[in-house]
C-alpha cells in the first residue's frame, strides 16, 4: 500500500509559514538564508495577495502540511513560469508526493498561460538527488552556470515544456 494521497490547496494560511520553514530545514538541502527566503514567499504572498507574483501549491497527508511548490510567471515574459520552490518532509521524499506535486503545479502553470516552466539548483553533490527528480520527471537540463552561488557551486537550469 502506497502513501496516502494528498489533499491539495492553493490558500496558504499564516499558520503555514513555520511548517514551510520546518520542512525545508528539515530536508537538509537549503541553508538558514533560503529557510528564511522561504518563509519571506509566504509572507509576501499572506500580504500582497495575487500581486505578490507567488504562488502556491499545498500538499496536506492526514491533515499535516507534508510538501509544497511555490511558483509564478516571470516578470517579462509572455508565458514563461519558474518554479521557486518545491520542498517535501523526509517522511514522505520517494514515496511520489514530490512528483504529485509538481504535476499538479505544472498543470496550474498551464491554466495560467505558461508554456515553459524554469527550475534551478545547485551544481553541488549534495543536490544530486535534486537534479535527477527534475531529470526522471521530463526536464531538460537547459543551462549551467559556473560559480554562480559561491565558487565551485553553479546554477543548473532546466526547463520543462508545458502542454
Amino acid at each position: 500500500m502506497g502513501a496516502p494521497l494528498p489533499q491539495f490547496r492553493q490558500s496558504v494560511e499564516p499558520s503555514d509559514r513555520l511548517r514551510i520553514r520546518e520542512i525545508v530545514v528539515s530536508t537538509g538541502a537549503f541553508s538558514t538564508e533560503e529557510a528564511d527566503i522561504a518563509v519571506e514567499l509566504v509572507d509576501e504572498r499572506l500580504s500582497r495577495g495575487d500581486a505578490s507574483g507567488y504562488e502556491f501549491l499545498l500538499a496536506d497527508v492526514e491533515g499535516r502540511l507534508s510538501g509544497y511548490t511555490c511558483f509564478g510567471r516571470i516578470p517579462g515574459t509572455a508565458s514563461s513560469f519558474d518554479l521557486y520552490w518545491i520542498a517535501v518532509a523526509p517522511g514522505f521524499q520517494r514515496t511520489g508526493l514530490g512528483s504529485l506535486l509538481l504535476g499538479e503545479t505544472e498543470r496550474i502553470c498551464a491554466e495560467f498561460g505558461a508554456t515553459r516552466l524554469y527550475a534551478d539548483t545547485s551544481s553541488r553533490g549534495s543536490y544530486e538527488a535534486a537534479r535527477g527528480f527534475y531529470e526522471r520527471n521530463g526536464y531538460r537540463r537547459e543551462a549551467f552556470l559556473p560559480d554562480f552561488y559561491q565558487p565551485g557551486d553553479g546554477k543548473v537550469i532546466y526547463v520543462k515544456v508545458l502542454r
